[in-house]
């Protein structure tokens, strides 16, 4: 593919990564950041010291904390910023953003108050703009190094999705496309609940066979509250599902499950949050999903728990104790 101008909305670890990952396809790359003093940091040190440190920036990136000199001719709007302040970012992207701007969204999880997706807080700003969700099992750290691993990139416009794969693809990062965004974008967002509650596992000292069942367990409550909301059941199964999952749920990396491992051990949820010193979006999204699983009457356990621990001050190991006492089932997804 010819080399392409791609602004990249985020200077956090994920956007960092993805600046190494872009620039090493051939393509002119500039990053935003709203903090002068982390582009100044980025442009001179080409490290992200605070985030990604160990991971050298190319020369070729560029950092800014000006929206309009990121955004100035980028065919590729790719967004990696916290998931709640998506609307407002996009707001002021708006007047820098070209009619039908194609963007790429890295970010996951469900704006709180009105439970939608990432696409349909970018839509309702703006309904011109061509968006691609991108998700799976990808750590920025990893990211950053060249280890390998899959991604996909999904949108009702295929066009738009091979668009996109075609960027991103590269040795190290095979991309996938599907037609199925609400199925990817919920696979990505729920995640981060069940691995906060594999996190609260660890850190009450519970084993793998308790991750074991609250994994499959989870991927089976996310795969129902996706369905009543329009998904492809085969998506929980793909690389934003039970891929994104696993990674999620098993690895240090995580700040979800680092933070529920801290929540396990007795910390309080704020306690939790301030040592992670990252944006916990698993805490966010359980409150969005327990809310969203309620008006649609899906039932929920795990996340239903996970809420009353994280926002009703609930005993982990009470809650637990509820999930292994529920009524006698039959096992369905």
């Amino acid at each position: 593919m010819e080399r392409k101008n791609i602004a990249i909305m985020g200077a956090g670890s994920m956007g960092t990564a993805l600046s190494i990952l872009l620039s090493g396809n051939g393509h002119r790359v500039r990053i935003w950041t709203p903090f002068k003093e982390e582009a100044d940091m980025i442009n001179e040190k080409r490290e992200q010291v605070e985030k990604l440190p160990g991971a050298r920036i190319p020369e070729d990136v560029f950092c800014t904390a000006d929206i309009e000199e990121a955004l100035k001719g980028a065919e590729v709007v790719v967004l990696a910023i916290p998931s709640q302040t998506v609307r407002k970012n996009i707001r002021d992207f708006s007047k820098y953003l070209r009619k039908e701007q194609l963007i790429a969204c890295f970010s996951k999880g469900l704006e709180l108050g009105t439970g939608l997706r990432l696409s349909q807080v970018v839509m309702q700003e703006i309904p011109q703009a061509v968006y691609v969700a991108l998700s799976g099992p990808c750590h920025a750290e990893e990211l950053a190094l060249g280890i390998p691993t899959a991604y996909v990139a999904a949108s009702p416009d295929m066009k738009a999705a091979e668009y996109i794969q075609d960027i991103f693809m590269s040795p190290r990062f095979r991309v996938y496309t599907n037609d199925d965004i609400i199925g990817v974008e919920l696979g990505g967002a729920l995640k981060n609940v069940i691995a906060l509650c594999a996190g609260i596992s660890d850190g009450l000292g519970y084993g793998d066979n308790t991750k074991a069942a609250l994994m499959t367990r989870g991927i089976a409550e996310i795969s129902r509250l996706g369905v009543a909301m329009g998904a492809n059941p085969m998506t929980f199964a793909g690389l934003a599902g039970i891929g994104d999952l696993i990674v999620t749920c098993t690895s240090m990396h995580s700040r979800n499950r680092r933070a529920g491992i801290l929540i396990g051990k007795g910390k309080s949820v704020e306690e939790a949050v301030n040592e992670v010193k990252m944006v916990v979006e698993g805490i966010y999204t359980t409150r969005a999903a327990y809310e969203i699983s309620r008006r649609m009457n899906v039932v929920m356990p795990i996340t239903s728990e996970a809420y009353h621990v994280l926002f009703n001050g609930k005993n982990p190991e009470e809650a637990v104790n509820n999930l292994m006492m529920r009524d006698r089932k039959y096992e369905m997804i």
